[in-house]
């Protein structure tokens, strides 16, 4: 009986200190990017260069993307995939960074951030900053045009993405004539730094964008649309589920919604080769305060309140939702759950992609569906 005893005791005390790992991981300050790809051959041909990768999920992935040097420098990449064999494939450079001269051997990493600055994004913006409750957060001010210009799109990033991949909902508002602010908030890499830098999933990030509402509301916005990437979807909703807000925000545009931290837990948990139910022991580490304390969070994370499947009553703004159906880290079975017990009030979109790449596996599409959706929303006075 003893030897039982220290059996359990032993695969609680293993449990509890996965839970515990899981959640540090989760919650870790931003990180420096990982480049796991490696070029494994660089082809010349008279209308460019061509770049041989590892045939990969992602290298394999139709639509456009980006790819981060590690020595320095960056490229865009075409549509088109070639065929090098059955292990490797080659994508053309259309843009690169200034002296770019890839080499076979080189270290680098895919990444759906298709523009790095708004000046690569063909967008004049202007450096701003929020006076937030963590601390001045610097964002990008891009003005608006005519009739649509005090319409402003406010566009925030997702946990571990900096605010540049933002643009590529901020080059659409332009588009539209809307003034464009795209924010950074507490612990992500660009804004204040707090404590020990975790993130809390949204629901203390949320106070710092709600800052970066005010200032559009203080600087002439009449209209206020809020552009949400991953992450930065579960905060929209936030600001949008409190009363004061819910009166100012007309519209949501929610790019892979993380809708339900536990279901995205588990996802993630899969994704990383563990049983999703190892993600229910990552739960008491959020959301009890002992534990939180001891993972480095200034206060337990409220995951009930962050449950948008529970809390879809809640929601009264018009919204649209941007899904792909092979996003292994949200699930799109919450978002068809989300979308069907809002049908009156939630468009779904469900695009070839993988997460927040619904823009990359299809743009001119993404750019249609968006912008008839605004319109209709928001038509002009």
């Amino acid at each position: 009986m003893r030897v039982l005893a220290w059996t359990i005791g032993a695969a609680a005390v293993s449990a509890i200190g996965l839970g515990g790992v899981i959640a540090r991981r989760l919650t870790a300050p931003p990180s420096a990017r990982r480049f796991d790809l490696t070029v494994r051959n660089v082809e010349q041909e008279d209308d460019g260069v061509l770049v041989v990768l590892d045939r990969t999920r992602q290298t394999t992935a139709r639509g456009r993307y980006f790819l981060m040097f590690e020595a320095s420098g960056w490229a865009q990449l075409s549509e088109e995939i070639l065929d090098r064999g059955p292990d490797l494939v080659a994508s053309r450079l259309t843009v690169t960074s200034p002296g770019l001269e890839p080499s076979r051997g080189d270290r680098a990493s895919w990444s759906g951030i298709f523009f790095s600055t708004p000046a690569e994004a063909e967008l004049s913006a202007t450096d701003v900053r929020i006076s937030t409750p963590a601390g001045m957060a610097p964002a990008w001010l891009i003005e608006g045009d005519g009739d649509s210009a005090t319409t402003w799109a406010i566009h925030i990033h997702g946990m571990g993405s900096p605010r540049s991949g933002t643009l590529r909902g901020a080059r659409l508002a332009t588009e539209l004539g809307y003034t464009s602010l795209i924010v950074s908030y507490r612990n992500d890499g660009e804004g204040p730094l707090i404590g020990s830098g975790r993130s809390m999933l949204g629901a203390a990030e949320a106070d710092d964008v709600d800052a970066a509402v005010q200032f559009a509301l203080d600087h002439g916005a009449r209209r206020i649309v809020l552009f949400g990437w991953s992450m930065g979807a579960a905060i929209a909703l936030q600001l949008v589920a409190g009363a004061t807000r819910r009166s100012q925000v007309d519209a949501l545009v929610l790019e892979s919604p993380v809708l339900d931290w536990v279901a995205t837990l588990k996802a993630n948990c899969v994704r990383a080769g563990l049983p999703a139910s190892a993600a229910l022991l990552a739960v008491p580490w959020l959301t009890l305060a002992p534990l939180s304390r001891a993972l480095g969070l200034q206060s337990p994370i409220p995951l009930r309140a962050l449950d948008w499947i529970a809390r879809a009553h809640e929601l009264k703004t018009p919204t649209l939702v941007l899904h792909g159906t092979r996003d292994d880290s949200a699930p799109l079975s919450v978002a068809r759950s989300f979308a069907g017990l809002l049908p009156d009030t939630v468009q779904l979109e469900e695009f070839d992609a993988a997460h927040t790449m619904t823009w990359n596996s299809d743009p001119d599409r993404w750019q249609t569906v968006v912008s008839s959706w605004l319109k209709a929303q928001l038509p002009l006075d």
